[in-house]
């Protein structure tokens, strides 16, 4: 059986792990309790033990950081972990604290065992970071009113608080800021066995009939990556809908997908046009950032954040210190011959 979709498909950043508008629903699709959660073993099974912990001696969590690529689910692990302690959970991110004010707001606004969740914390002013620390250790914060000779400082009680941190960049962190976490959480790639689990349960919820192979196709394209996953899921039940029977096979899935040029690695357009350039004008590289950016017309941030890191783990490129290379596995994925005279070099 063939099915193709011949329509023109305007290209969208479908496979990057950054959060999308079109994921404002992804909400519905999140587990609730970490029985629920799939993936992530190791970290489950200490924070089960952590949490179960805390919940006997009847005190909050400990801080806790969590760190990895973009969309494996940390906000959503927060709120799990929130439920789990049956405490509220207050959400902020780093570029949101625009002033100490808004920090001081938000600590002396908890309750007791409350949760602080703080999305991009490495972003967080670095001078508002000594509000933090003696929060964290104390639960206590010193205020200065006014200034000069007339400046007054009050020491402000904290309730016992935890305050979860994620971050897709733990290197930029201050080691006294890291030093304060006392759980420590980093969240790998999911195999696409689990997205598969996770792909078939978002297809539940959402009421769209799915079968094994469809739900591995769409599982084995998503960069291991739930968001990539249920993003992919919601387009592709789309042209189920519209081009088929509703159902999502593997057929269906695949001439979907391919319409919306996600590939069987999962590499879209972009990235398979950066492998090309590489290929095409500096000889399969070594060719700078900034350089490759400039030829294909794409910001050189979004290629090193978004599109370089799967293509790094799974060995389509290199990084030198002369610049990117191409691998033997991209000429052979883009059907190209690989002479061996394009030499890798340090």
């Amino acid at each position: 059986m063939s099915i193709s979709f011949s329509e023109d498909t305007e290209h969208t950043q479908l496979t990057s792990a950054i959060s999308l508008p079109e994921d404002r629903a992804e909400g519905s699709l999140r587990p609730k309790t970490l029985g629920e959660y799939i993936g992530q073993k190791k970290a489950k099974d200490n924070l089960k033990i952590f949490i179960d912990a805390a919940r006997m001696r009847n005190e909050p969590l400990d801080h806790v950081l969590l760190h990895g690529p973009p969309g494996l689910g940390k906000t959503t692990l927060a709120a799990v972990i929130a439920n789990e302690m049956n405490v509220n959970m207050r959400i902020t991110s780093g570029p949101a604290i625009e002033k100490p004010g808004d920090l001081v707001a938000l600590l002396t606004n908890l309750s007791e065992g409350d949760i602080l969740f703080v999305d991009e914390i490495h972003r967080l002013n670095r001078a508002y970071e000594e509000i933090l620390y003696p929060a964290m250790e104390d639960f206590a914060i010193d205020i200065i009113l006014g200034k000069g000779p007339s400046a007054n400082s009050i020491h402000l009680d904290l309730p016992h608080f935890t305050l979860i941190g994620a971050t897709t960049r733990s290197g930029q962190l201050t080691a006294p800021l890291r030093d304060r976490f006392g759980v420590t959480l980093r969240l790998e790639l999911y195999s696409p066995e689990e997205l598969q689990e996770i792909v078939e349960r978002s297809a539940s919820i959402l009421h769209v009939e799915i079968d094994p192979k469809g739900s591995y196709e769409i599982a084995s394209r998503s960069r291991g990556t739930p968001r990539i996953a249920n993003r992919l899921l919601r387009r592709v039940r789309d042209f189920a809908q519209v081009r088929a029977d509703g159902a999502i096979t593997r057929e269906v899935a695949d001439a979907a997908l391919l319409s919306l040029e996600v590939d069987q690695y999962g590499l879209d357009a972009i990235d398979r046009r950066m492998l090309r350039s590489i290929i095409d004008y500096y000889g399969g590289g070594p060719v700078g950032l900034d350089t490759l950016a400039a030829t294909i017309n794409e910001d050189a941030v979004t290629l090193e954040d978004v599109y370089e890191p799967y293509l790094l783990q799974n060995g389509f490129m290199t990084r030198t210190p002369r610049g990117r290379c191409v691998t033997r596995k991209a000429y052979e994925h883009l059907g190209l011959v690989f002479s061996g005279n394009e030499q890798l070099e340090f």
